[in-house]
């Protein structure tokens, strides 16, 4: 067993590209952060949201750079986590990141008014955060992904792998989580009961496109029945596998952050209750002090 082992960890792919970009994001990232906190000493940027985002880019550094980049065209199974980890875990940290707030506080007050303001009240960022669009689109990545011509056809051309289906994962991602977690700044939110009802939903397609993998009868992907595969398991017990991975990937991390909404929901309604105790106490000082003069 150790021989399969070390030969997966000993194989390495680095992308110059990803590995740039990755760097230059991290860069970005933490120049606004200072700039924040230099212009505003007395309320300092998150130290959670910056780790949210070292720990995003890092996460996509291991799943892009490292062996499971350099066996995810041999594996499905390797593919299949590289764009889950990206969908479910990278995309939500990046929100939790809070960009869009960083992006405006770090903007001069000027660029807040000529083009932050306006790009949030934009007809486009409101619909890229509408409950529906990013539902269906969310769902629709998946299914246009995984049942068309377009997965294998990506196997095999690299620049459509990095141009468009990884990012298609991340951003699909993100917009889907952008309306349901963290304190971006957006258009309108929708409600804890529709954000719930949303996460729930989309484990539907998720399941489907999992099951198709596990009960298939034959491989769906040809460039996987095709490629050599130094040890390991067959094209189709991969499949399997990948399929099975994706269940259980989605069963952990789609409860995790619905738990995570529970709880901003209950925080939200604590805080809610404490605002009309104090407007009730308020009211009930103001009349004893009428009743007393």
């Amino acid at each position: 067993m150790a021989g399969p082992v070390v030969e997966f960890l000993s194989r390495w792919t680095v992308d110059p590209f990803i590995a740039v970009n990755l760097v230059l994001a991290a860069v970005l990232y933490l120049w606004a952060v200072q700039r924040v906190n230099l212009r505003d000493p007395d309320l300092p940027w998150p130290r959670a949201a910056t780790a949210c985002f070292i720990a995003a880019v890092t996460l996509l550094a291991v799943v892009y750079l490292g062996p499971l980049a350099a066996w995810a065209h041999t594996f499905l199974w390797v593919h299949m986590a590289q764009h889950l980890v990206a969908m479910m875990i990278v995309a939500p940290l990046l929100v939790l990141s809070a960009p869009v707030t960083l992006i405006f506080r770090a903007s001069s007050d000027v660029a807040r008014r000529r083009w932050v303001v306006p790009a949030l009240r934009s007809t486009a960022v409101r619909w890229l955060t509408n409950p529906l669009f990013i539902w269906l689109f969310f769902a629709g990545v998946l299914f246009g992904v995984h049942f068309t011509p377009f997965y294998d056809w990506a196997l095999r051309n690299h620049d459509a792998d990095t141009f468009i289906k990884q990012p298609l994962f991340l951003i699909a991602g993100f917009l889907f989580y952008f309306p349901l977690i963290g304190k971006n700044l957006q258009p309108r939110r929708p409600t804890h009961a529709v954000r719930l009802l949303l996460m729930a939903s989309i484990m539907v397609p998720e399941a489907i496109v999992g099951a198709s993998l596990f009960f298939a009868s034959v491989p769906l992907y040809a460039t996987f029945t095709t490629v050599a595969r130094p040890f390991g398991l067959d094209a189709l017990s991969d499949q399997q596998l990948a399929g099975a991975c994706m269940w259980a990937f989605i069963m952990v991390m789609d409860t995790f952050w619905m738990m995570d909404m529970v709880r901003d929901w209950m925080s939200s309604e604590e805080a809610r209750g404490r605002r009309i105790d104090a407007e009730i106490a308020a009211e009930q000082a103001l009349a004893a002090q009428g009743e007393a003069s």
